[in-house]
């Protein structure tokens, strides 16, 4: 079977999905392949803390009716060190800016809905995947439908935004690419519990034992995390063990106690830094995890994807619209600019937060000294909250 589509998208997650519609509102017609199913992408749970330009964009172009009314809108973080509790007034230092609180998973529901009430293509189930010819005007991306047929899909353009284990990347020639990466000693053991909520923000926990995360999934189920070897297996992990870290790593002089519950999921995630140079090569263009991966401290993941996809699109539309090319030319050069600052904050976080393998008393107390600056200096919480919120995308 044969197609042809002006751009066909490799991955169906958060960018695939968004720059589909974001295409589909400016009139450039898209397909979309996914090797999962669609229960199987709707079922994969991924937390999410939105930043203001992701919920904009979502509420701008017609999807963010449910992230509304069932999201958790948070005005400020915590920062939790030396048994003390600190406020980051997101909204204050930025001028009202927020972040909300509405998990991936969720995003991708109401993303699918809109596509399929709009009756656009997506392939599920999808296999074999290849893509094809690149660097020439016509790239092509072949792969096995869900019922075993062999299809080809002739495109102007190919976006990968297939994720890190996905296809796109390693079509990129090695010597035309640049990888830059950085691989953490420790991971997140997360938990979700059947509990009411502890706190009404986020609380990121500094503690000599590592770091903790306390945050909310919606008003019956709390999403908790523990810093832990990455190497290590959950089995490991009895649900003793677990509450009596979280205590410990939480525990504060002013009474504050953690709502407990049954533990009904358990995972380890490894963290690392990673990006790829340039994001596009051909006809080729990169989005999303495809292109860069962040550790989950600074909440930057699936944000960054969102601001991918809106200049690819953008440079996208131009080019039919308009016959400007200008702007798919400058797409790596833009986006990696964020990209970088982003890496950056995820890693100040991360670094700020996490007790490392090597650490010694020194560097504790450097730790120590730098959240008090960054929770007593309205200059230094100003860095943290505009970045937490999620700098302007325009």
């Amino acid at each position: 079977m044969n197609n042809r589509t002006p751009v066909g998208i490799v991955g169906a997650g958060p960018a695939g999905l968004l720059l589909a519609h974001l295409l589909r509102l400016d009139g450039v017609e898209s397909i979309v392949i996914e090797t999962r199913t669609r229960e199987e992408i709707e079922a994969t749970i991924r937390a999410g803390v939105l930043e203001q330009g992701t919920v904009n964009v979502l509420n701008e172009t017609g999807v963010g009716e449910r992230m509304m009314r069932e999201g958790a809108v948070h005005h400020g973080i915590y920062l939790r060190f030396a048994g003390r509790t600190r406020r980051i007034d997101l909204a204050g230092l930025t001028d009202g800016r927020s972040i909300m609180v509405y998990a991936q998973h969720e995003v991708i529901k109401d993303l699918v809905k809109v596509r399929l009430e709009a009756g656009a293509p997506i392939e599920f189930g999808v296999k074999d995947v290849t893509l094809q010819d690149l660097d020439i005007d016509s790239p092509k991306v072949r792969f096995r439908n869900a019922a075993g047929e062999l299809c080809e899909l002739a495109c102007d353009y190919v976006a990968g935004c297939d994720g890190f284990h996905g296809i796109s990347r390693p079509a990129m020639p090695s010597r035309r690419r640049s990888e830059f990466t950085r691989t953490y000693p420790f991971g997140w053991l997360g938990v979700l519990v059947e509990a009411p909520p502890s706190t009404d923000e986020l609380i990121y926990a500094h503690h000599e034992r590592g770091f903790a995360l306390v945050s909310t999934r919606s008003p019956q189920v709390q999403r908790l995390y523990l810093q832990c070897d990455p190497e290590d297996r959950i089995e490991n992990w009895p649900d003793e063990r677990i509450w009596e870290e979280l205590r410990a790593r939480l525990a504060t002089a002013d009474g504050w106690q953690l709502e407990e519950g049954r533990i009904f999921q358990k995972g380890i995630v490894a963290m690392r830094s990673f990006v790829v140079e340039p994001m596009q090569y051909g006809r080729l263009f990169l989005a999303g995890d495809a292109a860069h991966i962040v550790p989950p401290t600074g909440a930057k993941g699936l944000n960054l994807a969102v601001a991918d996809v809106r200049v690819l699109a953008r440079a996208v539309t131009a080019h039919y619209r308009d016959r400007r090319n200008d702007l798919l030319a400058q797409y790596s050069a833009t986006a990696l600019r964020r990209v970088w600052r982003a890496e950056h904050f995820s890693w100040w976080m991360t670094s700020m937060l996490h007790r490392f393998h090597d650490d010694t008393p020194f560097h504790h107390r450097l730790q120590l000294a730098e959240l008090d600056y960054v929770t007593s200096s309205k200059a230094k919480a100003t860095t943290l909250a505009e970045n937490y919120v999620g700098l302007p995308l325009d």
